[in-house]
């Protein structure tokens, strides 16, 4: 509960307006004009054609209204990508019944999944700048399902909130690259499989024991031709697995062990040293690729030789 002399913040527009806090403009000749309306259109132009295709002038068009009377309702464009983020996004899923109240790995799972859901509903969400903690309903509300479903674990509320951020950021890994797949698919008028195909073969081609001994292992074990293989839900499993080990050991009553004090000196940290060691890193890395450049001509030039022997 905030303290009851805390200052109401200043909310800009379109966070007021998906609170629901923000003064509606009075209406004029066009009553059938709403902000509602107009996210709608918003939302449709993206689902269709990015999030790029997005303005105002274009909304306007679809509504069959001068830009100008849209302003009146969104004052800016960021205003409404805030509203459209906030319909797009949605309301979570209700917990699942057939769930243990407490099986958060199962409520994590669940919230998880719908969220890919989300994105594959409405990849340009994917687009939208994540400039910090959510503030507005529907995200809050995802926030507050994930936070639930770790409530009867023994972690800290510091730990549960680094927790949800570790989900979804594999759920958000996962989404982008299937976005990514998708465009690249209808870009080159294939099927997303295609692509793999192709990659698979080249890979297959190129990829030789000499050069790259440990990827050709994965090569010939069909790592990259499989289309079986779930690698996304494998991440997840092992994110979930990572956090029950965690709660695992605050269960048994371990703490993390306090930060030892510093032993640095000012000089060892002045920024004269830390620039120098970062130049070497760099020419040290600088000669390790060259290296490599010489290592894998010299192959290529063993092999042609080799062949016309």
């Amino acid at each position: 509960m905030a303290p009851e002399n805390a200052a109401e913040p200043e909310l800009p527009r379109g966070v007021a307006l998906a609170w629901g806090v923000a003064a509606n403009p009075q209406r004029g000749p066009k009553r059938e004009m709403s902000i509602e309306r107009i996210v709608d259109a918003a939302v449709e132009i993206a689902d269709a054609d990015g999030l790029a295709a997005v303005s105002m002038s274009r909304v306007a068009q679809a509504l069959g209204y001068t830009t100008m009377s849209l302003y009146r309702y969104v004052t800016a464009k960021d205003d409404l990508l805030v509203l459209m983020q906030e319909q797009g996004t949605g309301l979570p899923p209700e917990p699942d019944r057939d769930l243990d109240h407490s099986d958060w790995r199962g409520r994590l799972r669940a919230i998880a999944l719908a969220e890919v859901e989300v994105h594959r509903r409405h990849p340009w969400l994917l687009d939208v700048a994540i400039q910090g903690t959510p503030v507005t309903p529907n995200n809050l509300a995802w926030m507050d399902a994930m936070l639930d479903a770790l409530a009867a674990t023994p972690l800290d509320e510091h730990e549960r909130v680094a927790a949800i951020l570790l989900v979804t950021g594999q759920v958000r890994w996962q989404s982008t690259i299937e976005h990514s797949y998708d465009v690249a698919s209808r870009e080159a008028g294939v099927e997303p499989q295609a692509i793999d195909d192709t990659r698979s073969a080249i890979l297959d081609a190129f990829v030789t024991a000499e050069e790259f001994p440990a990827l050709r292992r994965a090569v010939d074990a069909g790592v990259f031709a499989s289309v079986d293989d779930d690698p996304f839900g494998f991440g997840l499993e092992r994110v979930l697995d990572g956090i029950a080990d965690h709660i695992a050991r605050r269960a048994n009553g371990d703490r993390p062990a306090p930060p030892s004090p510093s032993r640095e000196t000012p000089e060892v940290a002045a920024d004269k040293r830390v620039r120098e060691a970062r130049r070497a890193v760099r020419e040290a890395e600088k000669r390790l690729r060259d290296a490599r450049k010489l290592e894998r001509q010299a192959l290529r030039e063993a092999r042609a030789r080799h062949a016309t022997n």
